[in-house]
C-alpha cells in the first residue's frame, strides 16, 4: 500500500471510516466484551484498487489488538486480508 489514509473510528456508528475526494469507505463492526466482529467492508468504486479497504481492515485489526480483544472476521474481505497477512491469525476467533 503506497498511500497512507487517515482512518477514523466512528464509535457511534460502529464503523471505521475513510473519506477521500467526497467518497466514504467504511468497515462496519460490532463489539462485545471479548471480541470485535468485523462485519462488512464497503469501498466506493471510485476508491477501488487504492488500498483503502486494506487500510480499513488494518485499523480494525489494530483496534481489536489494542483493546485486548479477539477478531471475528465475518466480512469476506477481512477474511481474505487475514489470509494474506497471517500475523493476524493469533487474534482471530469464530466465537462471539
Amino acid at each position: 500500500m503506497s498511500d497512507t489514509y487517515s482512518v477514523t473510528n466512528n464509535t457511534a456508528a460502529h464503523r471505521f471510516e475513510v473519506e477521500i475526494e467526497g467518497e466514504l469507505a467504511v468497515l462496519e463492526y460490532a463489539e462485545s466484551a471479548t471480541a470485535v466482529d468485523l462485519r462488512h467492508t464497503e469501498v466506493p468504486p471510485a476508491l477501488g484498487s487504492r488500498g483503502v479497504g486494506a487500510a480499513l481492515v488494518e485499523a480494525g485489526l489494530e483496534y481489536a489488538k489494542q483493546q485486548g480483544k479477539r477478531v471475528i472476521p465475518t466480512c469476506p474481505f477481512v477474511r481474505s486480508y487475514i489470509a494474506r497477512h497471517p500475523k493476524w491469525n493469533t487474534i482471530v476467533t469464530t466465537e462471539k
